[in-house]
């Protein structure tokens, strides 16, 4: 058995929970994150409470945990609905031909009987590598975006002359049917839905992430995902016989991704100006337009302030994985959404970046779409680049 590790695998461990006072941010006095949306109806407020316990609840081996996993709970990869403290090492086989018995996720422990973890399979040559859960808060505002705002801005780019061109992860509907139908009633052969969701942009719907997640990380089976995932014991249940939790609490879970507000940002128009100025805005756009449709009436059409074009990018080598999901190459990423970085002490999927400027800096290489924005941003003064560090690091 080889492995090659690449050097995000090593870095240090992170601070994941917000800072302390003494920590704090120059800009934030009174920094609320993981709140609700405003002015919610008392439905919704009463969805969004419950789905918050349920996110930080902990599965036990009797709720159904296992028989492999790589966390307990939802909080165990976004704690307080930021960046950690878990992570995810994926595997990549270094022949692209070589398929892994079960799949490209390492889940190192085991419940229910189940006695061999999901490693490095033998004789298989594989990269690894590491994913950190990524903060949650805004989720909702990425789903309501109207698919015609991403086609526009994916056209828009074609067109550039300057390397810069995502695409439109377009992606199958992955589960079986939601009996819950307000947003949306895709079913099993439903294709070329818009991925919004992953490091990949792989699933098109926050209930289908919260189904992926429970049975990816948990092996905690639903309604939309009900079998086991792959293990080398082969075993086919755990110690909760059948589907381990009713759809009724995953869409709580949902609803509650759906209504995390995006916590208030300091004005700043000569940093804004700056982003844009670089390059930066062109993948990470300020605002997009929502669907007049979103059933949650406060994220209907309105300009969502999430920073990303929810478009693929070849961000060449140097950030490459190898790790091919549905038509996302290992070279490709979701342009990630600049949501909540203030609480963020590293930086990138996989954390590799102690601080704003390397991360910049990570994003040239060669073939990379960003290696433009990079030159431009080193060609800046250091006060001006100062300020679009500050501007950058309040989002």
């Amino acid at each position: 058995m080889k492995q090659i590790a690449l050097g995000a695998l090593i870095a240090a461990p992170l601070a994941c929970t917000p800072p302390d006072s003494s920590d704090e941010p120059r800009w934030v006095v009174d920094d609320a994150f993981g709140v609700p949306l405003a002015d919610l109806d008392p439905q919704w407020r009463a969805r969004f409470d419950s789905g918050d316990v349920a996110f930080e609840l902990p599965f036990r081996e009797a709720d159904g945990l296992g028989p492999v996993y790589i966390r307990q709970s939802c909080a165990g990869c976004h704690g307080d609905d930021v960046r950690g403290p878990g992570a995810v090492t994926k595997m990549a086989p270094v022949d692209a031909g070589v398929m892994l018995p079960h799949g490209n996720s390492q889940r190192p422990y085991v419940a229910a009987g189940a006695v061999q973890p999901v490693t490095v399979p033998d004789g298989v040559e594989v990269i690894l590598s590491r994913r950190l859960g990524p903060p949650v808060l805004g989720m909702g505002y990425l789903e309501a975006i109207d698919e015609a705002e991403l086609v526009r801005v994916a056209a828009e780019q074609a067109a550039r002359d300057d390397g810069v061109a995502g695409v439109l992860h377009r992606v199958p509907w992955q589960s079986q049917e939601n009996p819950d139908r307000r947003f949306h009633a895709y079913a099993p052969g439903d294709e070329e839905l818009v991925g919004r969701f992953g490091l990949k942009a792989r699933i098109a719907t926050l209930d289908e992430f919260v189904a992926d997640a429970l049975a990816g990380d948990m092996s905690i089976t639903s309604p939309l995902r009900p079998d086991e995932l792959p293990n080398p014991d082969m075993q086919l249940d755990d110690l909760r016989p059948g589907v381990d939790l009713d759809a009724d609490t995953l869409n709580l879970m949902a609803d509650y991704l759906r209504m995390l507000e995006i916590p208030d940002r300091p004005p700043d128009e000569a940093g804004a100006a700056l982003f844009e100025e670089v390059g930066c805005a062109t993948c990470h756009v300020p605002s997009l337009r929502t669907r007049a449709d979103y059933p949650i009436e406060a994220l209907a059409d309105i300009d969502a302030p999430v920073f990303t074009d929810m478009l693929l990018h070849d961000m060449g080598d140097g950030l490459a994985d190898g790790v091919v999901e549905l038509g996302a190459s290992g070279r490709q990423w979701r342009t990630a959404p600049l949501v909540g970085l203030r609480f963020q002490r590293a930086y990138l999927h996989d954390g590799r970046a102690p601080d704003l400027r390397t991360a910049i800096l990570e994003h040239e290489g060669p073939g990379s779409e960003a290696n433009g924005a990079v030159a431009a941003y080193e060609a800046l003064s250091d006060a001006d680049a100062e300020a679009l560090l500050t501007f950058v690091e309040s989002r």
